[in-house]
């Protein structure tokens, strides 16, 4: 059994994707972060960091922060949604592509661009801009695949069920994905995944998935 501790984010939805898609038991606490419960002393505990999602294998008695440490974890341990041979250390790219790019990078359009619009131009133009750029290497890479790991159909991964939330914020980010045809294609046929609209509304239930 897995204890997840977790909110209605993209990084959030990471691992509850995953574990959906894993259909293994597990038990989703919510954090809510927009009440500080992040900052509860039980939670430290779990995740020194102060963020969600956090983990918990009571199998084990390993807890773990950091959603690509949890989900490495998670697809060794249960040995699926990962790539093999060399294209093992390309899904590790993308993975981290999307911790070290993708995620911090839309946040910050979230935080200045939907939530405080008006306070900063310099930072609107900024990470807006950032934002695209980083939405046409996601479409160049997806030219010709079905998934950012492998050549044609490809290998469905754990580095898809990381990017993919941060895209369903598209309309935050004042995306248009018509621009980026790949992606879109992308982004649709995995929202049709029973698994990731399961993953979608845990711990509840906020909104339907954007569609494209």
């Amino acid at each position: 059994m897995i204890d997840l501790y977790t909110w209605t984010t993209p990084n959030g939805r990471k691992v509850s994707i995953l574990l959906e898609e894993l259909g293994v038991p597990y038990i989703a606490h919510p954090i809510d972060i927009s009440k500080d419960e992040q900052f509860a002393p039980d939670f430290l505990k779990i995740a020194p960091n102060n963020r969600i999602p956090a983990i918990v294998d009571q199998e084990t008695g390993t807890h773990l922060m950091e959603t690509g440490a949890i989900m490495l974890y998670l697809a060794k341990k249960y040995d699926r949604f990962q790539a093999e041979g060399d294209e093992y250390w390309h899904m590790v790219e993308w993975l981290m592509w999307q911790m070290g790019g993708l995620g911090p990078m839309l946040g910050q359009v979230h935080h200045f661009v939907k939530y405080n619009a008006g306070k900063s131009a310099y930072a609107e133009e900024r990470y807006s801009k950032e934002a695209k750029r980083l939405y046409k290497v996601l479409n160049t890479r997806l030219e010709g695949r079905e998934f950012v790991v492998g050549e044609g159909t490809g290998t469905y991964t754990i580095a898809d069920m990381a990017i993919w939330p941060w895209v369903s914020r598209y309309e935050w980010q004042q995306i248009d994905l018509a621009e980026f045809p790949n992606v879109r294609t992308w982004y649709k046929n995995i929202a049709q995944r029973p698994a990731v609209k399961r993953g979608y509304d845990v711990p509840k239930y906020v909104s339907d998935i954007p569609t494209a």
